[in-house]
């Protein structure tokens, strides 16, 4: 968000955790982009921002709810607020526990097995939700349109589409079982906290074959977790790296770095074999 939408959606979540009695005074911005992300004080509540019409946080709200019941291991709504969103000045405000960060990071076997359990909960929820490749028509629109993708040379939108395309086929012919996914279970939506790793973000949620998820996570991660399906993970690395490209040259992107990161992206994808993971990529580029 820009800094004068950054001060309206702070006076829209301070707003409306003040209508419910909470004590605050303070906004302190975890994380910024299409999304905002505060800790708010002294009530110590974790607040979640974005722009009415670009979120889908009912859905969030009723799904962290269903996966809460079942024992998935998801960051849940704070307890004093109810379990919905609040409309302020043209944003969405969502309100979960806030927690304290404790180091050291997740390790890679923590997250391998709380992304198994979150899984496993997720098998037991009914709830409608889009499909993995509904991602990927989104990406493929982006590539599509030069009024979304103006930079994007016109030999990289007929790459990166054809690409697309082409993997979207290639893991629908394998025609593997897919179930409820966290749909980004990156380092980022993943919290570090005393009672273990919490996933976070759930607006990405989507049906699919878990090694969609698996994409999102680094490899030592994957090699703790139970019957992956190797080819269809490096074809799902490839779907996300070329997802992500796309995004990253969308007109208006609000990621930090975000046409370098999508110029790297594309080089990767030219290289070819042995697919790198997201968080590789990102740490290539943030040097040593």
């Amino acid at each position: 968000m820009e800094m004068t939408d950054i001060t309206r959606a702070i006076a829209a979540a301070t707003s409306a955790a003040a209508s419910l009695g909470l004590p605050v005074s303070g906004a302190t911005v975890l994380h910024n982009s299409n999304k905002l992300a505060l800790r708010l004080t002294p009530c110590d509540v974790f607040a979640r921002v974005a722009f009415v019409g670009q979120e889908v946080a009912q859905f969030e709200v009723e799904l962290a709810q269903r996966l809460a019941e079942v024992g998935c291991p998801v960051c849940p709504l704070e307890p004093r607020a109810d379990p919905r969103v609040y409309t302020r000045d043209g944003f969405a405000v969502t309100l979960w526990t806030y927690y304290e960060p404790v180091t050291p990071h997740v390790s890679p076997v923590d997250c391998a097995k709380a992304l198994e359990r979150l899984h496993a909960g997720m098998r037991k929820v009914d709830m409608p939700s889009p499909r993995f490749t509904d991602r990927i028509t989104e990406a493929e629109a982006v590539v599509a349109d030069p009024a979304r993708s103006p930079e994007l040379a016109d030999a990289e939108r007929v790459f990166l589409g054809g690409r697309l395309a082409s993997l979207r086929r290639a893991i629908e012919e394998r025609g593997a079982a897919e179930q409820l996914l966290h749909g980004e279970p990156h380092p980022g939506n993943v919290l570090s906290t005393e009672d273990g790793p919490l996933f976070i973000d759930l607006e990405t949620c989507c049906r699919g074959p878990v090694e969609f998820d698996l994409a999102h996570v680094a490899e030592a991660v994957c090699e703790h977790y139970p019957d992956i399906d190797q080819g269809l993970l490096d074809e799902c690395r490839q779907l996300v790296l070329a997802m992500v490209a796309a995004w990253r040259w969308e007109l208006g992107d609000e990621f930090p770095n975000g046409r370098l990161f999508g110029e790297e992206l594309l080089r990767v994808l030219h290289d070819g074999p042995p697919w790198p993971t997201l968080d590789t990529v990102t740490r290539r580029l943030d040097g040593p």
